[in-house]
C-alpha cells in the first residue's frame, strides 16, 4: 500500500505525536502542531493515536491510494472530494484502489490532517516519523510526486464518532503560568500581557507563534544565560515582542520567559492564522 502524492500544496509534512523525552540531547519534541486533530483523525481511521499522518498547511494536497482504505480528514475545514465527487471532513471516508483525494485551500484555520489506514511507514529517526524543520530530523517535507508507504490496517474504523469538532476560533484566550524568568520583566510588562490583545503576526512557522502588540518592558538589562525552554514557552526577544514556542522549539534559549502557555491550550494556536487575536489570562492554580 502506497499513497502517491500527485500535489503536495504550500507546505505539507509527515508528523505523529513527536520525540518527547530527548530534550536532553537537544533534539525537539516535534510531531503534529494540533495532536488533538490527529488523534481524531487516527480514530476515525481505525489506527492507533500515534499514527503517522500528513500536516497540511492551508490545503492543496490531492493523492493517489494504491489499494482500498479509509481516509480521514480533520483540522482546519476544507472542501474534500474523492473521485471528484464531495466528502465530509470528520468522518471515515472508505475509498476504493486508486482513488484520487484532493483537500482543497482551508475555509477557517490553518492546518489540516490526513490519516490513512495503517499509517504512514517511513522510517523512524530517534522513535518519531515526524519531520522537524529546526534540527532536519525525520522524513523530508512531502514534494509533488512522492510516494509514502502504508502499513497494514490493524483495526475497523468506528461505526459512530461523535467527538466534538468545533471550527478554529476567529479569537482565542490561552491560560498562562508566569515565569520563570518573570522577575526579569516590570510589574507593567506582566499586567501588560494578561491585558492587552495581541495577533498572530505573518513569521509564525512550527518553531513558534509571534505576536504584535504591546511592548513587554524588561526590568533587567543584562544576558541571560542559555536555559531549556519547554512547549508553551512565551519568550521575550530584544524588540519586547512574545513568541510562543511551538512543536519544532529548540530546546535552549538564551531570552527570558516570562511564562508558559498551558499545554491543553497549545493545540489552539496551531489553527491560527495570521492576523488571528490573542488574549492571556491567568491559569488556575
Amino acid at each position: 500500500m502506497r499513497l502517491e502524492v500527485i500535489r503536495a500544496g504550500v507546505r505539507t509534512t509527515v508528523q505523529d505525536l513527536g520525540r518527547p523525552g530527548l530534550a536532553h540531547l537537544g533534539v525537539p519534541r516535534s510531531g503534529a502542531l494540533d495532536a488533538g486533530a490527529l488523534r481524531r483523525a487516527n480514530r476515525l481511521a481505525g489506527n492507533p493515536p500515534g499514527a503517522a499522518g500528513l500536516e497540511i498547511t492551508l490545503g492543496g494536497l490531492r493523492a493517489r491510494v494504491t489499494r482500498a482504505t479509509t481516509l480521514a480528514v480533520t483540522g482546519a475545514p476544507c472542501p474534500i472530494t474523492v473521485d471528484r465527487r464531495p466528502a465530509d471532513p470528520g468522518l471515515p471516508l472508505a475509498v476504493r484502489a486508486g482513488a484520487v483525494i484532493d483537500i482543497g485551500r482551508a475555509t477557517a484555520g490553518l492546518r489540516a490532517y490526513l490519516a490513512v489506514g495503517g499509517g504512514l511507514t517511513v522510517p523512524p529517526v530517534l522513535g518519531s516519523r515526524s519531520t522537524d524543520t529546526l534540527s532536519g530530523l525525520g522524513p523530508d517535507p512531502v514534494r509533488d510526486g512522492d510516494v509514502l508507504p502504508v502499513g497494514p490496517a490493524t483495526a475497523l474504523p468506528p461505526g459512530v464518532d461523535v467527538a466534538p469538532h468545533p471550527p478554529p476560533r476567529g479569537t482565542l484566550r490561552l491560560r498562562v503560568w508566569p515565569g520563570p524568568r518573570d522577575d526579569w520583566f516590570t510589574g507593567d510588562a506582566w499586567r501588560t500581557l494578561l491585558s492587552a490583545e495581541y495577533r498572530v503576526s505573518t513569521q509564525t512557522d512550527r518553531v513558534g507563534a509571534r505576536l504584535t502588540g504591546p511592548v513587554l518592558t524588561r526590568a533587567i538589562d543584562g544576558e541571560l544565560p542559555s536555559e531549556g525552554l519547554v512547549l508553551g514557552a512565551i519568550q521575550v526577544p530584544a524588540d519586547g515582542q512574545p513568541l510562543i514556542f511551538l512543536a519544532d522549539h529548540p530546546t535552549t534559549g538564551g531570552y527570558p520567559v516570562i511564562g508558559v502557555v498551558d499545554p491543553s491550550d497549545v493545540d489552539l494556536l496551531a489553527q491560527a492564522r495570521p492576523g488571528t487575536t490573542l488574549h492571556f489570562t491567568p491559569a488556575p492554580p
